[in-house]
Parts: C-alpha cells; structure tokens; sequence
C-alpha cells in the first residue's frame, strides 16, 4: 500500500468553492482508501492498494484524478501528486530556519521542473533581509519575511500567469500537518 498526497491548485479561492467532504467522496470513488483532507486548501491524502513503480504510472495517476475532478466539480482541475515518503524528504530538506520569528516558510511544488528553475534564477535579485530561495529536489524552497508578505519581489514574479498553471506552494506548517497525519 502506498500513501499519495494530492495537492490541489486554485480551490476555496476565486469562486470555485469545493466542501472537503465532497472532495474526499471522489477520491473514494475512485477506489482509494484512508482519505482524509487536510486545511480547505485542497490537500488530500490517500492510500492505493498497489505501489506505483515509474513516473508513467504516477503520471496516469495524476491524470485520472484530474479528470474525476473536473467532471464532479466543473473546473478544469490540476494537482501536484506526491508520495508520503517524497513530502516527508522535501520537508527534512527545508533549507532555512523553519519556524523563524517574525517569516513564513514556503515549498512551492511545480508539473513543470523548468519553471521552478526559471524562478531559482531570480535569487541574486532578491532582497535577502527580506526573501530568500533555494531550489530543492524537484520544489523551489522560499522564505519571506511576514511583513513584506505578498509584496515581496518573488511573490509578484511567482503569480505571474506564466506559472499559475504549473505551481502551487504550501506553508511548510501545511506539509508538516500533513506529515502528521500519514501513516509512519
């Protein structure tokens, strides 16, 4: 048995409203078990019965959940699929002090790994009293200061809709839920 995390991109804001509970009838729909949603962020996760073995099967996999969530809930669904195991290595890499006063603790997740190198490049211009970023194994970590927030420089050129299609980022405090309630 293998436990996924499905990290959803662009729900409970601008009007796309889903109830966990709803959210999670789909993924027992679609055979999976142990379904528990996490925050009302769209993050789910889940056991299947048999353990994926390449990147073709968790492609497939992503795919169909995609699909049953856009027929259920009429937007075009996209999630970033992560094994428990994967979520817990990315969590222990968190390159910068994780409960720094006074930051937030970032790890944005990405279906396209050039994009997430494209925004690593922009590290030398950011203010490091202010943002830091460093490229991780397949996620873009990113610290910012609480007071700069969503104004801060990496912020604007993150949201730019180049990348809104491809990226989603999660409070390290989110993962850290998550960990806490998978199984090991």
């Amino acid at each position: 048995m293998t436990r996924y995390v499905a990290l959803l991109r662009g729900i409970n804001v601008n009007g796309i409203t889903i109830a966990m509970a709803d959210l999670a009838d789909v993924f027992y729909g679609l055979g999976y078990t142990d379904v528990k949603t996490v925050l009302a962020s769209g993050n789910v996760l889940f056991s299947i019965d048999s353990p994926l073995v390449d990147k073709a099967d968790a492609a497939a996999l992503k795919v169909r959940i995609e699909a049953a969530l856009t027929a259920r809930f009429e937007y075009e669904a996209w999630i970033v699929l992560v094994d428990a195991e994967s979520l817990d290595r990315i969590v222990r890499a968190y390159p910068f002090t994780a409960d720094h006063d006074g930051w937030h603790s970032y790890v944005m997740f990405s279906s396209d790994p050039g994009h997430l190198s494209e925004l690593a490049g922009h590290a030398k211009e950011l203010e490091p009293s202010d943002e830091r970023i460093e490229l991780g194994h397949g996620v873009l970590y990113w610290e910012v200061r609480k007071a700069v927030g969503i104004k801060s420089a990496f912020s604007k050129k993150s949201a730019k809709l180049k990348y809104r299609d491809t990226t989603t980022t999660r409070n390290l405090n989110t993962l850290h839920k998550l960990l806490e309630v998978t199984p090991g």
